[in-house]
């Protein structure tokens, strides 16, 4: 089984997520639970950093489906950044650049989130 991490920080009032490897549906279950426990502290500003991921299939896809509604309700967003153009294809075959803000850069991400 191929490896997934999660790792995270805070910039000011964004949570920056940095996922790293295969997101599929056996590591899904722990971006869920990173999610999850954010939703739960009333973390609603999260910006996911994919630059180091390798992979995402369906699975990891609806971890994001979801949270954005529960999210978005609270005043909140969920931007993603960094995808290489493998990553990006994914998001864009199934229409997520018309439901999620996709950047090239983090720092790109978290100027959106201050504005």
């Amino acid at each position: 089984m191929e490896s997934f991490e999660v790792s995270k920080k805070e910039d000011g009032k964004v949570v920056i997520l940095n996922i790293k490897g295969y997101l599929d549906a056996h590591t899904a279950p722990m971006l869920e639970n990173e999610l999850q426990q954010l939703v739960d502290a009333g973390k609603y500003n999260i910006l996911v950093n994919f630059s180091e991921l390798l992979y995402i299939s369906s699975a990891g896809l609806g971890v994001f489906m979801g949270f954005i509604e529960n999210i978005r309700n609270n005043e909140g967003d969920i931007k993603l950044s960094d995808m290489n153009s493998k990553i990006y294809r994914v998001f864009d075959l199934l229409g997520f650049p018309t439901l999620y803000d996709i950047v090239e850069e983090e720092q790109e991400a978290l100027k959106k989130f201050n504005s």
